[in-house]
């Protein structure tokens, strides 16, 4: 079996040898060429034909947004982001991410031994990926005034988890959400920071409130709860009323947060009240916790396949017997609030 191919497109020459040396370490994958800016990777991609692309999100000449658009209209292919985490690098990556990328990694601080260590996991992870041609396109502002008419969430829950593909995936799923839906709980993988960025872009696409959950915020219609990320475990805790707890703790599947410990509390809490959905990504993550969920009385649904960027998550779910229903992205938003109606029994 043939090295995953793999260009470097970085502005810095300090950050192009890191990147290297840390693909290098693993003698599956190959770093064949790497490049300066976009018009020396538009000129690598074409010569080289490699298996992934690592972007930065800030060069001359274009940025990696702009490049990454280009990519992902003429000649699709699995682009995994690099970025700082800042504000602004958080906020790019979120862009990207929509746009098509199939996962992003943070910039080391400097004098990091350990920079980029898990990059060579993702690059063979993202050589897998279903990447499908896309064309720009326009996400409309959130409409706070659309509602679902006489709807009470009745003590409903929504959990979801995801994690490679999943901003794509949540922002197609959460779109077709009224601004009174059922309080909502998210895992989604990404690093610390990042997850901020992302639940501000959520915030101003979507009908619900969405933020960061916060340790102790009470779950709430209408409002949607996105775990932080790296920092701690997001569980639903109570009963007759439920909050959100930000637990902190070892990695769970490699993870923190970790899909499996968000549906544990979930189906212990809220029991057949609630609905769990798994998403896109990659691993096994919170196919054990919906199981529990499933046992517990929960309604749960899993991505398909064909639309999953990584069939990796809802695969294992569903083989283990914790998926109630597979449905394509386009139809699971719908799917979901129909299986936390009241007046679903």
């Amino acid at each position: 079996m043939r090295p995953v191919r793999v260009l470097v497109v970085d502005d810095s020459a300090t950050m192009r040898g890191l990147i290297r040396a840390a693909l290098e370490r693993d003698p599956e994958v190959e770093v064949v060429g790497q490049a300066a800016d976009p018009i020396e990777a538009r000129q690598a991609i074409k010569a080289l034909n490699p298996d992934v692309i690592t972007l930065d999100v800030e060069m001359p000449n274009m940025n990696g947004i702009e490049f990454l658009e280009k990519i992902m209209r003429l000649r699709p292919m699995p682009v995994i982001m690099v970025s700082s985490l800042t504000t602004s690098g958080g906020d790019a990556t979120i862009r990207a991410l929509e746009t098509g990328a199939v996962d992003c990694v943070a910039k080391p601080s400097s004098g990091d031994e350990d920079a980029f260590g898990e990059l060579p996991a993702i690059v063979k992870m993202a050589a897998g990926a279903f990447v499908r041609p896309s064309a720009p396109r326009r996400v409309e502002p959130r409409s706070s005034a659309r509602q679902t008419p006489g709807y009470i969430h009745d003590g409903r829950v929504v959990a979801i988890g995801a994690s490679t593909g999943g901003v794509e995936a949540l922002i197609a799923v959460l779109s077709e959400f009224p601004a009174n839906c059922p309080p909502t709980v998210i895992t989604q993988h990404m690093p610390a920071n990042f997850t901020r960025s992302l639940a501000q872009r959520l915030d101003r696409i979507c009908a619900p409130s969405v933020s960061e959950a916060s340790d102790g915020a009470a779950l709430e219609q209408g409002h949607i709860y996105l775990a932080p990320g790296g920092r701690a475990h997001l569980e639903v805790v109570g009963s007759r009323r439920l909050y959100c707890r930000l637990r902190p703790g070892e990695a769970v599947n490699g993870h923190r947060p970790s899909v499996d410990v968000l549906f544990a509390s979930v189906g212990k809490a809220v029991g057949e009240k609630a609905v769990g959905v798994i998403l896109t990504g990659m691993g096994r993550d919170g196919a054990a916790g919906l199981l529990e969920m499933r046992k517990a009385g929960a309604r749960t649904l899993g991505q398909n396949e064909a639309s999953s960027v990584i069939y990796g998550m809802p695969r294992v779910a569903f083989e283990w017997g914790a998926v109630q229903k597979q449905l394509p992205l386009t139809r699971l938003g719908q799917e979901i609030l129909t299986a936390a109606s009241p007046r679903n029994p």
